[in-house]
C-alpha cells in the first residue's frame, strides 16, 4: 500500500485528494474513512489502497499514519479584532501610507509593528 500525504481534504464535501508517489493524486471520499475519523488534514501522512475509478484513482481503503492536528479556534471576540483592525488601518493612513505616497518606505520600528499586527489579523481570520 503506497504512503501519501493529504493534499486537501474538505470535512463539508465530504471528499480531497492525496499525493500518490510516482502518480497522480488520488480521491479520497468520506466513505473509506476508519471508523472515528471524520476528516484529514493537508499533510497528514496515509496509507491507502486505490484502484482506477472513471474519474482517476480513488482510494478503497485508508489508514492514517498521522495524528490528526486540531483546528484552530479563534482567540479573540469579534469586537477585539474589530478594534486591531481600526487600529491597523489608523496606523497604515496615518504613518505607512503618507511615506509611500512621497516614495518611501516606512523605517523599520513602524513596518515591525504594522507586520505584527498584519500577522495577527491574518491568524484570527485564518482560523
Amino acid at each position: 500500500m503506497p504512503i501519501g500525504k493529504v493534499k486537501w481534504y474538505d470535512a463539508d464535501k465530504g471528499f480531497g485528494f492525496v499525493s500518490n508517489p510516482g502518480s497522480e493524486d488520488v480521491y479520497v471520499g468520506k466513505q473509506v474513512l476508519p471508523e472515528g475519523v471524520d476528516e484529514l488534514h493537508p499533510g497528514q501522512r496515509i496509507e491507502f489502497d486505490f484502484a482506477a475509478g472513471r474519474r482517476g484513482p480513488q482510494a478503497l481503503r485508508v489508514k492514517v499514519l498521522d495524528t490528526s492536528r486540531r483546528r484552530a479556534v479563534n482567540r479573540r471576540k469579534p469586537e477585539e479584532l474589530g478594534s486591531m483592525i481600526q487600529d491597523l488601518t489608523t496606523v497604515l493612513e496615518s504613518q505607512v501610507q503618507p511615506g509611500l505616497a512621497a516614495g518611501r518606505y516606512p523605517d523599520r520600528q513602524v513596518a515591525r509593528q504594522v507586520a505584527e499586527i498584519l500577522r495577527a489579523v491574518a491568524k484570527e481570520l485564518d482560523a
